[in-house]
């Protein structure tokens, strides 16, 4: 879906999430690109748990499960979700910038590790690709 359809929840997430959570700055949080960028959200009893984005150069990102609702398959449902838009696009690959708590999710989807980790607003990531076959 687009921005102008997902901006309520998906914002009241990332806020929740990664402000309020993990004291990510807000003008960090918020960008200009969520307008070039398919958003999924994930409901559980009709009310949005989860968000994440593909940008048009294949990066899949502002992963956000609410902490209620971790552990039920929201965030993996999201980035297939994201993943199969990519294949749609005709994308070969996608990558992510995963914060390293996340590693293991990740690889359990078929990333891989590519570079050293860096910091990003304070928290340590690792930069991952997937390949992806027709």
């Amino acid at each position: 879906m687009g921005w102008d359809e997902a901006r309520v929840a998906a914002s009241r997430i990332r806020v929740q999430v990664f402000v309020d959570e993990q004291r990510v700055p807000r003008e960090i949080e918020m960008d200009d690109l969520d307008g070039a960028c398919v958003h999924a959200l994930a409901y559980v009893q009709g009310r949005a748990v989860g968000t994440g984005r593909l940008l048009p150069d294949g990066h899949i990102g502002r992963m956000a499960v609410l902490r209620e609702c971790r552990s039920l398959g929201v965030g993996g449902a999201i980035l297939e979700r994201l993943i199969e838009e990519a294949r749609l696009r005709g994308m070969r690959n996608v990558v992510l910038s995963a914060q390293t708590h996340a590693l293991g999710f990740y690889r359990r989807h078929g990333f891989k590790e590519e570079g050293p980790v860096f910091e990003e607003a304070g928290i340590a990531h690792q930069a991952m690709r997937r390949v992806l076959n027709s």
